[in-house]
């Protein structure tokens, strides 16, 4: 009896070793491949995944075929030529088993990223129950990635790829959702918006060269090499908060070199918000705070090539560090891509600073991106602080003369230094003719300790 049971054990034990080995030799794709996802147009798509070493696997969307074989760690990519904008298609995995994923679209395919506020939900927004009763745009999808710390890069990670209607798209991402919205509107294509944020975190978790932080490793890289255009991002409240502002723009700097390098798609476009306007209202002339010095770094990192940043310095809430109006922040965003990334002709940013001359006790401003012309949201031009070689700074008067902002105040007869927003939640009116306003910013570059 003894024995009996003993062949009967292992007879048990084959056939879950058998079963094991069978389910390892399945075609499998990574997370972000599923039903209802968009790939990217007009440029060549990877597709990846794993099957048995040595295996064949064919993938076949609409008229092409695809052929690659699995290396020794199982481990098969191959790359599809590039697609137009359509669908839906069927994408067919063949190996040792089947795949197939249905209603595949092609379009503009973007990664959002950041913390809370690119995590808040259009459900949280302005006037949530009119967005929710226009959102039949089926041609609109979002990927949630799964929040996940790992130690060392993920391959793969969960989510699905929701369409998006009046019944989803109070979970889509807020920022992300209004620029998707406003590019499907303005480019006739299917969207994608892959959706990898979490509140409350930091750059340093995000970001992947040396010492590749655990939100990059078990949120980012599993996503690596999908195709898409490019990526916005919202973050920079909690660094601000950090102790360590002025680090800020090298972190991001080295946050868009890691993803691009890792994309190995060149220098595809990088899109962010710069800080809006929070905390208690303007007190002192210039307030150093934190805040203020993220988006130093932010305006700053326009350097990088392939670069864009949505001034939102007039779309905060002074008691709410989650702003509910994100519809405006998506746009803004969205005219950066349209300009840079897409070629249309349009007025994408408000004023940025690029100059300044002394003319006796006044400092003339000249800014890039006037946008037809420069303007006050208001009667007079406020929130320009001036100073003299004691770096005191003092409220200044500003008018506009003709493409130029002059700053002058009686209490600085020798002025040297100009600055304009330079607060948590700065007093500021400085817009172009587009509607679009200044970024605060400073002509000096002393100490800011």
């Amino acid at each position: 009896m003894r024995r009996v049971l003993s062949v009967e054990r292992i007879v048990a034990v084959l056939i879950v070793a058998c079963a094991v080995s069978v389910a390892g030799a399945e075609v499998k794709l990574p997370g972000v491949f599923g039903d209802h996802m968009v790939l990217q147009r007009d440029m060549a798509v990877p597709v990846w995944g794993w099957a048995e070493p040595g295996e064949t696997v064919t993938v076949t969307l609409g008229d092409q075929s695809r052929t690659a074989t699995a290396d020794k760690d199982g481990k098969w990519s191959l790359r599809l030529d590039a697609l137009k904008a359509g669908g839906p298609y069927a994408l067919k995995v063949r190996g040792s088993s089947t795949l197939e994923l249905s209603d595949v679209l092609v379009g503009e395919v973007w990664l959002c990223s950041g913390q809370s506020n690119m995590a808040m939900t259009v459900s949280g927004c302005i006037r949530f129950a009119e967005e929710q009763a226009a959102a039949d745009l089926p041609k609109i999808r979002h990927f949630a990635v799964p929040r996940r710390n790992a130690e060392a890069p993920e391959t793969t990670c969960g989510g699905a790829w929701t369409v998006c209607s009046p019944q989803t798209v109070g979970k889509f991402s807020a920022t992300a959702y209004f620029f998707g919205r406003t590019l499907h509107r303005e480019l006739n294509v299917p969207v994608g918006l892959i959706n990898s944020s979490v509140g409350a975190t930091p750059i340093e978790a995000w970001t992947g060269p040396q010492n590749a932080g655990p939100l990059y490793n078990g949120m980012i890289a599993p996503l690596a090499p999908y195709a898409l255009r490019g990526a916005i991002w919202y973050q920079g409240e909690r660094n601000a908060k950090a102790g360590q502002p002025g680090a800020y723009a090298d972190q991001l700097r080295a946050l868009i070199g890691g993803w691009r390098g890792v994309w190995g798609q060149g220098d595809f476009p990088f899109l962010y918000v710069q800080l809006p306007n929070y905390t208690q209202t303007q007190k002192q002339p210039v307030e150093n705070a934190g805040w203020v010095q993220i988006r130093e770094a932010m305006l700053k990192t326009l350097a990088v090539p392939n670069t864009g940043m949505a001034v939102t310095v007039d779309l905060g809430e002074a008691g709410n560090i989650h702003p509910k109006n994100k519809q405006d922040v998506g746009k803004r965003l969205a005219l950066w891509a349209l300009a840079g990334t897409y070629g249309r002709d349009l007025a994408y940013c408000g004023p940025l600073y690029r100059s300044m001359s002394k003319e006796g006790d006044k400092i003339l401003i000249r800014f890039d991106h006037a946008g037809g012309g420069l303007v006050a949201k208001g009667d007079k031009l406020r929130g320009f602080a001036i100073a003299g070689a004691d770096k005191e700074f003092c409220w200044a008067d500003a008018a506009i003369e003709g493409d130029a902002v002059a700053v002058r105040s009686p209490q600085v007869k020798d002025p040297v230094a100009v600055r304009y927003g330079w607060a948590s939640n700065p007093d500021c009116n400085l817009y172009n003719k587009a509607g679009l306003p200044a970024s605060p910013f400073r002509t000096d570059d002393w100490d800011l300790q």
